[in-house]
């Protein structure tokens, strides 16, 4: 069976890294990866630390890249390879414009398609933007749906997809958490004067839908509680690469004392401080994942979640981008008892859903056309 899994972005790299290494080491398996360089510097970092040297690097990336740019490059080259070469299945993952382009490639070539965290939906198309509608197209397409969670299949099926092509596995990003938590050492990065007994709270910000107003709501919040609380609290941000984040973060937050600017951090070094971190901040959704696999509080940046299961846990918490509304959590939660991680949980997984993915593709037979 030869399958090509296509990924572009740091998140698809995490989470797609641990599939990949379980298709490689199995004797029926010919396995090819291709990488779109959708995120070009912050993917490459990943590929490193789990030892993936990709057989096809389409390097679409560009600066300030619009999303039809990303679209039709990823559309014409993912086809153009699929063309190439005949492969049984092509493997993608979540919900960026790569997956849903590549799915589409697929699609029209009559290549079955695998998604690896299928069914999570907020049913705003532009709460995620564009990730919900990128998702939903995916799903539509794939042959195989990987569910993460009984609640992603549980949408799938009020979407009258057939039981018979969704799984519910666990979420990868527990396996390659699993992989990289074991040795954290070494993976600080990152130099900065914070005062003996002060709260860290590690901050990322880079979605599109928060681009504008919402951003500078967010960084102005972070501005005033660590004005306000200053030596106590500590805050980390590295910061997106994207000119709409760097324009917003530096003007808002350089000149802060207790507010440390870093450049994008190796995944390794993400982690740690992670790990460190009495709080995250962010807006992303892989963190989610990643925070409550850790036992960590954390604040969504966001008005809907397609991760209730973060939610319902305990461990997160949803905010929105209000300035006041940020500020005054933020200030609640800074003056409170201190919370203390426990050991690693399993809302999203135990650890073993790249092993279910390889099964299910050696077994099901897709009808095409």
């Amino acid at each position: 069976m030869k399958v090509l899994s296509v990924f572009g972005t740091r998140p698809e790299a995490v989470k797609m890294a641990p599939v990949i290494k379980c298709l490689q080491a199995h004797p029926e398996i010919e396995s090819h990866v291709c990488v779109t360089g959708q995120h070009r510097e912050m993917l490459d970092q990943v590929l490193e630390i789990f030892d993936i040297v990709p057989d096809y690097d389409l390097d679409i990336m560009k600066p300030n890249q619009s999303l039809s740019h990303i679209t039709g490059a990823v559309l014409v080259e993912v086809e153009a390879l699929l063309l190439k070469e005949k492969y049984d299945w092509l493997l993608v993952q979540g919900d960026t414009t790569t997956v849903m382009a590549a799915s589409l490639a697929a699609f029209y070539q009559k290549v079955a398609v695998g998604h690896i965290e299928a069914g999570l939906r907020t049913y705003n198309n532009y709460q995620p933007f564009p990730e919900e509608a990128n998702r939903r197209v995916t799903d539509t397409i794939a042959n195989l749906l990987f569910a993460p969670t009984e609640q992603a299949q549980t949408h799938l099926l009020e979407e009258k997809i057939g039981e018979e092509k969704i799984l519910v596995t666990g979420n990868t990003v527990v396996d390659a958490l699993q992989y990289i938590l074991a040795n954290l050492a070494g993976g600080e990065q990152i130099e900065m004067e914070m005062k003996e007994g002060a709260r860290l709270v590690l901050v990322t910000a880079h979605r599109r839908e928060n681009f504008g107003e919402p951003l500078v709501q967010i960084c102005q919040a972070i501005r005033e509680i660590a004005l306000e609380m200053g030596e106590k609290v500590h805050f980390l941000y590295p910061v997106h690469l994207n000119p709409n984040v760097q324009e917003v973060a530096y003007r808002e937050l350089a000149d802060i004392e207790n507010v440390t600017l870093a450049e994008p951090l190796a995944y390794k070094a993400f982690l740690y401080w992670m790990s460190q971190a009495d709080l995250i901040l962010t807006d992303s959704g892989g963190v989610q994942e990643e925070a409550t696999t850790m036992a960590k509080r954390l604040f969504i940046l966001r008005e809907t979640t397609e991760r209730p299961e973060a939610v319902s846990s305990g461990y997160a918490q949803l905010i929105g981008t209000d300035k006041e509304r940020i500020k005054k959590e933020l200030r609640e939660f800074l003056v409170g008892d201190m919370w203390v991680s426990g050991e690693m949980t399993d809302v999203f997984g135990d650890g073993k859903a790249s092993e279910r993915i390889v099964e299910a593709l050696l077994s099901y037979r897709p009808v095409l056309g």
